[in-house]
C-alpha cells in the first residue's frame, strides 16, 4: 500500500526533496516503516522522543520480517550540561550503532530528534580506535592494557559491566562496548591461546570464540594526545584559573568526572554529527511533531546554559558547540530525501492514505459487554479483522469470550501472514497499544485498548542469569572491612583488622589479623577461616570486645549454650508438632508440570529454580509446608507462587492468595489470569473495587468449589469465607500484615500448606526462618539488564528536586514523589505544579475513593501524568516500568524494609533508576534513622533486600525466637554462633543425647604441613575475593566441593600456583580427617603427629595394632596423640604418607 503511494513522489531517489504522506493514525506509522524498509538500503526514522522510539521498536515486529535489522541510537538520558554521565550500557549501544552504520547495507535506524541534535565524535575516532583480536594472534599484553586504559576502559578486580577489564597473570577479562557478553583472553607467552565468553554473574566460561572486536569505552579519547588537545582547547575557550576547576583537574589526571560528555568538543579538532555516520544512499522518514520537540529541547539547552554557565569552577561551552541549533539541524535534514508521515486527518499531504482513526468500540457500538460491542463491530465491518492481545493469557480470555458469542478467530504470527492467508478473523499476541483502520471492508487491526479501554499491561524484559550462593550472603565476608566485629569460635568477639602475610618456618602464609581488648592481636591462619563469622545481633558499635586468655568468653559461651539448650527443648517440641502434623501429599503429573513450566516466558534465575524445586518437594511430601520465599522486588517470587498454585489445583485443592492492598490484588488477578490462560482454572478476586453482590456471588462459588484460585485482601480471612477444600495459602508482602491477621493465618497453619513471600522479612520472621522453624528460600539473583538503583541521601532542596524530575522526564520517564502526609499532599502537588508548569502532576493516596485511586494509577501508567505525588499506597502497587525515579520526602521517618520496598518501585526496566531520600539536617535525626539511611545507601546492589533484613536485625536487635530471655545471650555471642549452638543442641536432643554444656565446640581439624599454602596476591590481588575463596575452601565438607572450587578458580584466574595447590591438598586432608574425628595433623621433615578428639571414630585397638606392627615409625604420646617419625622432605611425600595413614585408620574403623 505505502510502496504504491510513494512511487509517485520524489522520495527516496531525489536528494533534498520533501514529501508528505498521511494521515497515518494509530499504528500505521509502524506498518509504513516496515513496508518501506523492504525497498530501501537503509531507512533512517527520526522520532520526536525516546518514548516514541521505544514504541516504534515494539510495534515493528508485528509488521516486518523476522530478519529485519533494527538499530537504535539512544539518547544519553541526562539533562543538558548535567553532572551525571550516561550509563555505560547506553554508551555501549551508541558506539555499537556508530560502528555498524559504516558497513550496513539494509535495515532501519531509529533516532530521537534530541539525539540528532547532539554533536558526536568524528567518524575516524570510532573506526580508528577499534581493534580485532583473534586466536593465534601475537599480542603484547602491556601494550594492550595501556591502549585499553587510553581508550577509557577501567581496570577493576572483577568484570561486571561494559567498559571494564581485569588482569590476572596470563588471563585478561574484558567487557567490550557494544558486546552482549564479556570475554576472557588466555595468553600463552605473547600469543592469544584462547578466547572465551563468560557470565559476569558467576564469572564462569560460557563458550569459545575465534575473534572479538573492541570498541573504545567512551565517545572521547583519554589518550595523552586527547588530554593534551583538551587542555589546549580549554585554555583557548575559558578564562580564569583552570586549576580551580575540579573537572579540568580530573580529566588531566586521566579520570572521567560525571558530565564530561558535555565537554566533548574540547577533545577533538572538530566534532561530527549523526549525519556523518549515515550512508549517502540512506532515505529519511520523520514521524510526529519532531520540530516542536527539537525547539523545546533547544530552549531547555539554552535556559540550562544561562542558569548553570555562571559557575567559574565549571564553565560551560556555548550551546551551539555542544549541540546542533534547530535551524542548522533542519538545514542538514534538507539535504536528504525526506518523507513525512503525518498523523492528523486534516494535515496537508502529497499523497493521502485514506486511513481513519482506529474506532473506540466502547463509544460507537451497542452491546452490554465489551466483547458484545466487538462482535457488533466485526459484523458491521464486513472485512478481515486481526485482533491483537497483549499476552497469551489475554488471548485466551478473548478467545473464551468470543467463542461464547459464536466467533472463532484463527491464531496468526504477524500481519503479513494474516494478509497473505486471507483470514477473515485472526488473533495474534503483540505488545501493541494502537489499532489500524483502513475503512469498512478493509483489513483492520483491533487492539485491547479499543475493546476494553485503557487497562494496565505488565511488560518486562528478562533473560537468564547465573547463580550466586544465598548462603554466601548470610555469612558474607565481602562485608568485612577493618574495624568490623567478628566472632572467633574459640576466642570470642574481636575486630577484624585486615589480611596479613607472615613467614612461618621459612614458608609464606596468610593470616587474618583480629584485635581484642587491650589491643591484643590474634593471627588466624586462612585455613581456619571456618572458625570465624561476622558478628550480627546488635549494633556493631555496641558489640562486646573480649579479652584474650581470660575466662570472659568461656563464661559468655557457656551461658549462651545453657540458654540455647533450653530453647532447643522448646523448639524440638514445636518441630515435633510440626513434623507430626500430616499434611496432604500432592501428586504431580510430570507432563502437565513440564508444559506449565515451559509456558513461563522468561528463563528462571538459578535462585528462582531452587525455590521452585523446594516448594515442589515440600508440597509432594507428607508434612505441611511452611516456607518463606525472600526475594527482592521484581525478582520473580510471583512465579514461585504460580507453580505452587498449579500443584495444588492439579490435586483438586483450592488456593487463596492474600495480599495487603487492593491495587496489588487487581495486579495479581491479571497476572494469574494470564498465566493460567491455557488451563481450565477459575481465577477470582475480592477487593474494595467490587460491589457487595459481586462478593456474595464469589463467596457462594468458593464454598461450592467452583473457584480454584481466589485472590484478595484480608477480607479472605473473615469467617464469612468458607472454602470447600483449601490446600494452599500464599501470603504476599508478608511484612505488611498485622498481628491480628497473622493470628488468623496461624489457625490455618495446622492443616494448610503456607507459602510466604516478602522482599524484606521483618526481623522476627527472618529469625524464625534462620532458626529452622520455617523453611527459607532466598532469590538473590537479579534478572539480567536490571541496573542497580543509584541512591542518594540528601537534605531537602528545591533545586535538587527540580533537577531529579527534569532528568527523568526529559528521557521520557516518570517520577514518584512520595509525601506520606495526606493533610499536606495537595499542597505539595501544587508546589510541584508551580515549579514545573509544563508537567502533569497526579495525586494518589489511600483516602481517595477506590475508583478515583484506580483512575489516577491507570492515568499514570498510560503516561498521562509525569509525576505522581503519593503516599505509601504505592509500596505494593502496579509495576510501572516507565517510572525510574523516586523522591522520598522525610525518608528518616521510614523503616529499613519500607525504604527498600519503596525504592524497589523503580528500576523495573533496563534504564538507570534513581532514588532520592530527602531528610532534614543530620543533627535533627535520631542515630537509628541515620544508620537506616546509611544502610540503604550502601546496599544499592540488586538483591540487597535480604542483606538489609540482616542489617535491620542488627539495628533493632535480633529479638526473641520464642521468648524474650534470649536477646542478652545473642548480644554476647552474636546471632550466627547462637544459631549454631541452637542447631547443635537440637541435633543432640534428636539423637537422644543430653547436650554437653562444657564440651568444646567442634572447631574442625587443623592441618599443618609446614609448606606455603595460600592464594598469592599476584595471582588474585583483590583481598575480598581472596577472603571469600579462603572461607569457601575452609567450609567445604566434601572432595567434590573442593574440586568444584578448583575448576572455578582455574577458569576465572588461570592455572593454580603451587602455593594454592598446597592449600587444596591441605583442605582435602582436612575433609577426610574431620570425618574420623581428628583434631590436628602436623607433619614436618622428620615426621609428625595426629591428635584425636574425645569423640573420634578411630578405635583404640586400631592404633595399638599400628604401633605394634611398626614400632620404629609409630608411637603413642598420651591418650589422644599418635606420633610418627620418617623422612618426609617434600609435599608429595607428606601428602601420600598422611593419606595412606588415614586410609588405614578409615578401613579399620569402617
Amino acid at each position: 500500500m505505502f510502496s504504491t503511494l510513494v512511487a509517485s513522489t520524489p522520495w527516496p531517489e531525489k536528494q533534498g526533496s520533501r514529501s508528505a504522506l498521511g494521515p497515518c493514525p494509530g499504528t500505521a506509522t509502524a506498518m509504513a516503516v516496515a513496508e518501506l524498509a523492504e525497498q530501501q538500503a537503509l531507512l533512517v526514522v527520526v522520532v520526536p522522543s525516546s518514548a516514541s522510539a521505544a514504541a516504534l521498536e515494539r510495534e515493528l515486529p508485528l509488521f516486518s520480517a523476522a530478519d529485519l535489522n533494527v538499530l537504535t541510537l539512544p539518547d544519553w538520558e541526562t539533562l543538558p550540561y548535567d553532572n551525571f554521565s550516561p550509563h555505560q550500557d547506553i554508551v555501549s549501544e551508541r558506539l555499537s550503532t556508530f560502528h555498524q552504520l559504516k558497513d550496513i547495507t539494509a535495515g532501519i535506524l531509529i533516532v530521537p530528534i534530541t539525539t540528532l541534535m547532539q554533536r558526536t565524535p568524528p567518524v575516524h575516532y570510532v573506526a580508528g580506535n577499534s581493534l580485532v583480536l583473534a586466536v593465534g594472534q601475537a599480542l603484547d599484553s602491556k601494550t594492550l592494557i595501556h591502549n585499553l586504559t587510553l581508550n577509557g576502559y577501567r581496570a577493576v578486580d572483577t568484570v561486571y559491566e561494559h567498559g571494564e577489564y581485569a588482569v590476572r597473570g596470563s588471563l585478561l577479562d574484558i567487557f567490550p562496548m557494544g558486546s552482549q557478553v564479556p570475554y576472557r583472553i588466555d595468553l600463552f607467552d605473547a600469543e592469544i591461546e584462547s578466547l572465551r565468553t563468560f557470565d559476569p554473574e558467576n564469572q564462569r566460561t560460557i563458550s569459545k570464540v575465534e575473534s572479538i572486536r573492541l570498541l573504545p569505552a567512551r565517545e572521547f579519547p583519554l589518550t595523552e594526545e586527547g588530554i593534551r588537545r583538551f587542555k589546549l582547547n580549554w585554555y583557548r575557550k575559558f578564562d580564569g584559573d583552570p586549576e580551580a576547576c575540579p573537572l579540568f583537574n580530573e580529566i588531566c589526571a586521566g579520570r572521567v568526572p560525571g558530565g564530561a560528555e558535555y565537554f566533548l568538543p574540547l577533545f577533538f579538532d572538530s566534532c561530527g554529527t549523526v549525519f556523518d555516520y549515515i550512508p549517502d544512499h540512506a532515505a529519511l522518514i520523520t514521524l510526529g511533531d519532531h520540530y516542536q520537540a527539537a525547539s523545546q529541547f533547544w530552549t531547555e539547552i539554552t535556559s540550562r546554559h544561562t542558569e548553570y554557565g555562571v559557575d567559574v569552577r565549571r564553565p560551560l561551552l556555548p550551546p551551539s558547540e555542544v549541540f546542533i541549533p534547530t535551524e542548522v539541524l533542519y538545514e542538514d535534514l534538507s539535504k536528504y530525501a525526506v518523507l513525512e508521515l503525518r498523523t492528523e486527518q486534516d494535515a496537508p499531504v502529497h499523497q493521502k492514505t485514506g486511513l481513519l482513526p482506529p474506532p473506540n468500540l466502547n463509544d460507537t457500538y451497542q452491546g452490554a459487554t465489551a466483547l458484545e460491542r466487538l462482535a457488533a463491530f466485526i459484523e458491521k465491518h464486513e472485512g478481515p479483522v486481526l485482533l491483537c492481545a497483549e499476552s497469551p493469557g489475554r488471548r485466551e480470555v478473548l478467545l473464551e469470550g468470543l467463542n461464547e458469542l459464536g466467533l472463532h478467530p484463527e491464531p496468526v504470527a504477524e500481519w503479513p501472514e494474516f494478509i497473505a492467508q486471507g483470514i477473515s478473523l485472526g488473533i495474534t499476541v503483540a505488545p501493541v497499544d494502537r489499532g489500524l483502520y483502513q475503512g469498512k471492508g478493509q483489513p483492520t487491526l483491533i487492539v485491547e485498548n479499543q475493546i476494553f479501554g485503557a487497562r494496565v499491561a505488565q511488560r518486562r524484559r528478562r533473560r537468564t542469569v547465573e547463580e550466586n550462593n544465598a548462603d554466601a550472603i548470610v555469612r558474607d565476608l565481602t562485608e568485612l572491612r577493618p574495624g568490623v566485629p567478628v566472632v572467633h569460635l574459640q576466642h570470642g568477639v574481636g575486630r577484624y583488622m585486615g589480611l596479613q602475610s607472615l613467614e612461618i618456618d621459612g614458608a609464606p602464609a596468610e593470616f587474618l589479623l583480629l584485635q581484642y581488648a587491650d589491643a591484643d592481636k590474634l593471627y588466624v591462619p586462612v585455613g581456619s577461616l571456618h572458625l570465624i563469622a561476622r558478628y550480627t545481633g546488635a549494633d556493631p558499635d555496641t558489640a562486646p570486645l573480649h579479652r584474650l586468655g581470660s575466662e570472659q568468653w568461656e563464661k559468655a559461651r557457656r551461658r549462651a549454650r545453657e540458654k540455647a539448650n533450653d530453647v532447643a527443648a522448646q523448639l524440638l517440641e514445636v518441630y515435633a508438632r510440626r513434623e507430626a502434623r500430616q499434611g496432604f501429599q500432592c501428586e504431580l503429573d510430570e507432563t502437565a508440570w513440564q508444559r506449565f513450566s515451559e509456558e513461563f516466558p522468561f528463563e528462571e534465575t538459578p535462585d528462582q529454580s531452587a525455590a521452585i524445586e523446594a516448594v515442589r518437594a515440600d508440597m509432594c511430601a507428607t508434612k505441611v509446608m511452611d516456607r518463606l520465599v525472600c526475594g527482592d522486588v521484581g525478582f520473580g517470587k510471583t512465579e514461585v507462587a504460580m507453580r505452587a498454585a498449579f500443584i495444588a489445583i492439579q490435586n483438586n485443592k483450592q488456593v487463596a492468595i492474600l495480599v495487603p492492598t487492593t491495587l496489588l490484588a487487581q495486579q495479581h488477578y491479571n497476572s494469574f489470569r494470564d498465566r493460567f490462560a491455557d488451563w481450565p482454572v477459575k481465577v477470582e478476586v475480592v477487593s474494595r473495587f467490587q460491589s457487595n453482590s459481586d462478593i456474595a456471588s464469589v463467596q457462594k462459588r468458593v464454598a461450592s468449589g467452583d473457584v480454584d484460585l481466589l485472590i484478595g485482601t484480608h477480607k479472605l480471612l473473615q469467617s464469612t469465607f468458607a472454602f470447600e477444600d483449601l490446600g494452599l495459602l500464599v501470603i504476599d508482602e508478608e511484612h505488611r500484615f498485622g498481628v491480628k491477621q497473622k493470628e488468623a493465618i496461624k489457625a490455618l497453619r495446622a492443616q494448610v500448606d503456607i507459602l510466604t513471600m516478602t522482599a524484606t522479612p521483618i526481623p522476627r520472621t527472618l529469625n524464625m526462618a534462620l532458626g529452622g522453624l520455617r523453611d527459607l528460600s532466598i532469590i538473590a539473583t537479579p534478572p539480567a539488564r536490571r541496573l542497580s538503583i543509584k541512591t542518594f541521601v540528601r537534605e531537602h532542596s528545591i533545586s535538587l528536586v527540580k533537577e531529579a524530575i527534569l532528568r527523568e522526564t526529559l528521557r521520557g520517564g516518570q517520577v514518584y514523589y512520595l509525601h506520606n502526609e495526606v493533610k499536606t499532599i495537595e499542597e505539595t502537588a501544587s508546589r510541584l505544579r508551580e515549579m514545573l508548569p509544563n508537567l502533569s502532576v497526579g495525586v494518589g493516596h489511600g483516602q481517595l475513593r477506590e475508583t478515583a485511586l484506580e483512575g489516577v494509577m491507570t492515568d499514570f501508567y498510560h503516561l498521562r501524568h509525569h509525576i505522581l505525588v503519593c503516599s505509601t499506597i504505592i509500596e505494593t502497587g502496579i509495576d510501572i516500568p516507565n517510572a525510574n525515579t523516586i523522591i522520598i520526602d522525610r525518608a528518616d521517618k521510614f523503616g529499613l524494609a519500607q525504604l527498600h520496598q519503596l525504592r524497589g518501585r523503580v528500576g523495573r526496566s533496563h534504564h538507570q533508576a534513581y532514588a532520592y531520600l530527602l531528610c532534614p539536617p543530620r543533627s535533627t535525626m535520631t542515630s537509628d534513622a541515620e544508620k537506616r539511611l546509611e544502610a540503604i545507601e550502601a546496599a544499592g546492589a540488586l538483591g540487597a533486600g535480604y542483606l538489609l533484613a540482616t542489617h535491620d536485625l542488627e539495628i533493632r536487635g535480633a529479638g526473641e525466637l520464642l521468648g524474650d530471655e534470649q536477646s542478652g545471650q545473642i548480644h554476647s555471642v552474636g546471632f550466627g554462633l547462637y544459631l549454631d549452638m541452637l542447631n547443635n543442641a537440637v541435633r543432640a536432643l534428636k539423637r537422644g543425647e543430653i547436650p554437653d554444656i562444657d564440651g568444646p565446640l567442634d572447631s574442625g581439624t587443623e592441618v599443618k604441613l609446614h609448606i606455603p599454602a595460600l592464594i598469592p596476591d599476584d595471582y588474585l590481588p583483590d583481598i575480598t575475593s581472596r577472603l571469600v575463596l579462603y572461607k569457601r575452601i575452609a567450609a567445604s565438607m566434601t572432595h567434590e566441593a573442593l574440586r568444584e572450587i578448583q575448576v572455578e578458580m582455574i577458569d576465572r584466574f588461570g592455572l593454580l600456583p603451587d602455593a594454592t595447590k598446597n592449600l587444596f591438598a591441605q583442605a582435602a586432608i582436612r575433609v577426610r580427617a574431620q570425618r574420623l574425628g581428628i583434631a590436628e595433623i602436623e607433619v614436618g621433615d622428620g615426621g609428625g603427629s595426629i591428635a584425636f578428639t574425645d569423640k573420634t571414630q578411630v578405635e583404640p585397638m586400631t592404633l595399638v595394632k599400628l604401633v605394634q606392627g611398626d614400632p620404629k615409625t609409630y608411637g603413642l604420646a598420651g591418650s589422644n596423640k599418635l606420633r610418627f617419625s620418617c623422612e618426609l622432605p617434600e609435599l608429595p611425600e607428606r601428602q601420600s604418607f598422611i593419606e595412606s595413614l588415614l586410609e588405614k585408620l578409615d578401613q579399620e574403623t569402617s
